[in-house]
């Protein structure tokens, strides 16, 4: 198990560190960098959470129809997605049944489009409302067309940070217990971690090293995705004005490392990082950059101006100037070109 005071070493250097991981990329994963060509469907911002750091909760208060959903298909589809990223709000009542009328409102469209929906939380609250047990819950979706869980509201896995920033959010066993019943159960996961806040290097550390774990018991993770905190437009954005870029490459050159070699896939969000860092950070550890998405709501409430639409050319043009070799994968990470 890798220490803290290893870790130290490592911040304390960090240009070589930033090296070490960039090595480790090649070993892992040669030059090749990837991204995925999705769609982001955010269903909902009316949500019952008051996470502190989120800026799209209750703006509009927006509910998209099934018909809403099924059109946003047929685009994605028609764009040559050949994924579906599906998240939204927590809407009070919302049941087993209103999460499945959803898979069965992309299934309607498209029978072959990878379906990458409903983060922990959202698993745990349908779960609540139908009075049923996670497992059970994961079963369904997974009969009714869930391919794959995005590894969202994990933000920073330690309790205390959690009582601070996401009160009301599932704890940091529950994540875990979901995350690890999908992967029991076939349904794999990317992992996250929402830095840049009030946590500190030993939280970041240990959420990575829980992660890491996690993958030893499970293998079921196919990324890494850390996710800079967008401090505008919210609470917790008062208090806390995000990292630098220089501390960005260096918590992805940091996970590299740690999670060597039981992740192979560390990814860099355009999004939140913005084209020219991500390039960057090409060269510090990641290897992957993420989906065209189509449309993106939840970064961009929190002050985020990379855009939200970046079609395959333009993907593959930012990856050949970085000096890296482009492909298009699907979402477990199969090359598809």
């Amino acid at each position: 198990m890798v220490m803290l005071a290893e870790v130290k070493d490592l911040l304390s250097n960090p240009y070589e560190t930033l090296k070490v991981a960039d090595e480790l990329r090649k070993k892992a994963v040669g030059d090749v960098v990837t991204f995925v060509v999705n769609r982001n469907i955010n269903f909902t911002d009316i949500c019952i959470n008051d996470c502190k750091f989120c800026s799209f909760r209750n703006r509009r208060r927006y509910l998209l129809s099934l018909e809403d959903i099924k059109r946003k298909v047929e685009e994605a589809v028609d764009f040559g997605c050949t994924e579906v990223c599906i998240q939204g709000g927590l809407l009070p009542n919302a049941d087993v049944d209103f999460y499945v009328s959803i898979l069965e409102a992309v299934r309607d469209v498209s029978k072959d489009i990878h379906i990458h929906a409903f983060s922990p939380m959202e698993v745990l609250h349908a779960a609540r409302n139908s009075k049923m047990d996670v497992e059970d819950v994961l079963k369904i979706f997974k009969r009714e067309g869930l391919d794959s869980m995005p590894g969202t509201a994990a933000e920073i896995l330690d309790d205390e940070v959690r009582a601070h920033i996401c009160p009301k959010k599932l704890k940091t066993s529950e994540w875990v217990y979901i995350i690890k019943k999908a992967h029991e159960l076939g349904i794999p996961t990317t992992a996250t971690m929402m830095y840049g806040h009030m946590e500190t290097w030993e939280h970041r550390i240990k959420h990575i090293l829980l992660i890491k774990q996690i993958q030893r018991e499970t293998g079921g993770f196919t990324e890494f995705i850390p996710l800079p905190f967008m401090w505008r437009n919210n609470e917790l954005g008062k208090r806390y004005k995000g990292s630098s870029g220089f501390e960005d490459l260096l918590v992805i050159a940091i996970s590299r490392i740690l999670l060597y070699p039981e992740i192979k896939n560390i990814q860099a969000s355009w999004v939140k990082l913005g084209v020219k860092l991500a390039q960057a950070a090409l060269h510090a550890g990641a290897n992957d950059l993420g989906g065209t998405l189509m449309e993106e709501n939840i970064s961009k409430a929190a002050g985020a101006t990379s855009g939200e639409r970046l079609t395959p050319d333009e993907l593959r043009e930012i990856i050949k100037v970085a000096g890296r070799i482009p492909k298009q994968r699907d979402t477990l990470y199969n090359i598809i070109e």
